[in-house]
């Protein structure tokens, strides 16, 4: 029992700073700001968390280790590179809106990282990128999509996705999926070498 309510008040305490780094930025943020939030005693907060690197650490990297496990899920499966494409994009428009607030900071705050955390976190995101890349390169090997410069590729990929955080509201016209399937054919036709038939645009 004592082991679930720490689980339970630590994650309480992830959730509380991701919204406080998000709305005040990570350096305007003071443990003493996320333990108030709490209506905690600060005392208590470091019961549970060392510090506010730690807190920033586990949300990066918890973040990153999201989206490295979906790429590698879909670079396992044996489609054509169209249908990953869509499939990754997918799974990354849901991430990124299942936990904004964790998702702003994952997205604007890793550089406030410490320099040995910050090489890793690196490591990570150009991992995933080239996933995507990977995506393209069959794509281009299958003769569906143009012979492109692939990173520039995955940067404007990267972009579009990413984007979504700034504007996505859960109340809002548009979910996840219907989001996820706009932007792939909006991407997909800036990748295709042809006409590409409609199995590749079922969402």
């Amino acid at each position: 029992m004592a082991e679930t309510l720490n689980i339970k008040r630590k994650e309480q305490i992830l959730n509380t700073a991701a919204l406080l780094f998000k709305e005040r930025g990570y350096s305007a943020t003071s443990m003493r700001d996320i333990a108030t939030k709490l209506n905690i005693e600060a005392a208590s907060l470091y019961h549970h968390i060392k510090s506010k690197e730690e807190i920033l650490e586990i949300i990066c990297f918890g973040m990153a280790d999201k989206f490295i496990t979906a790429i590698a899920e879909v670079n396992d499966i044996y489609f054509n590179a169209a249908e990953k494409l869509r499939m990754a994009i997918k799974n990354h428009v849901h991430i990124i809106t299942s936990n904004q607030n964790q998702s702003a900071v994952f997205l604007n705050e890793w550089r406030s990282l410490s320099p040995t955390s910050l090489k890793d976190f690196k490591e990570l995101r150009n991992h995933y990128e080239n996933g995507f890349k990977h995506i393209i390169e069959s794509g281009i090997n299958e003769d569906i999509f143009d012979a492109i410069d692939q990173k520039f590729a995955v940067l404007n990929i990267m972009s579009s996705v990413n984007w979504i955080n700034e504007w996505y509201s859960p109340t809002g016209k548009m979910q996840a999926d219907e989001i996820a399937l706009k932007i792939s054919d909006f991407i997909m036709g800036g990748l295709s070498k042809k006409f590409v038939t409609d199995i590749y645009y079922k969402p």
